[in-house]
């Protein structure tokens, strides 16, 4: 089973989005009911904010409907591969936290799924080496998500 949970989440790794935009009222507010009126859900995001401009990631349930509505209009935008490993709850982000920290591999950052089908919590990280980070979490029994995981 792990063998192909990592094969699997290698091939189709959780797809985010960081779009930048003007740091101003109602930016995010017009994003997000743009991904609304689309149908598409946002299951995870976060904000990085400076004086003049924003960086919202976020991941989303249809990446491929995603990337045409933000090309279609004209949204500035990067997207990345980021790794998801599902928690029960708080006490498993000690765990995961402790797996990555034993091989030394380094965290850019880390955000919370808003929402997961089945109800379950997920953690979203920007992190140095996904192939390492999926082995030794798959190791000690932590599911690491792939986009058809979170896909609705």
């Amino acid at each position: 089973m792990e063998q192909s949970s990592v094969e699997f989440s290698t091939q189709d790794p959780v797809a985010q989005f960081s779009i930048f935009t003007e740091n101003k009222v109602g930016q995010l507010s017009d994003l997000t009911c743009l991904f609304s009126q689309a149908e598409i859900h946002i299951l995870a995001i976060t904000t990085l904010d400076t004086t003049d401009s924003a960086i919202v990631r976020l991941v989303v349930d249809d990446p491929d409907q995603a990337r045409r509505l933000l090309q279609q209009n004209n949204v500035s935008f990067s997207e990345s591969r980021i790794l998801a490993v599902e928690i029960a709850g708080e006490h498993d982000v000690e765990l995961v936290l402790k797996a990555l920290l034993e091989t030394e591999i380094n965290i850019h950052y880390i955000y919370a799924f808003l929402s997961r089908p089945l109800g379950r919590s997920a953690l979203a990280m920007s992190i140095e080496d996904m192939d390492i980070a999926i082995d030794i979490l798959g190791a000690r029994n932590h599911k690491v998500l792939n986009q058809g995981d979170i896909s609705r």
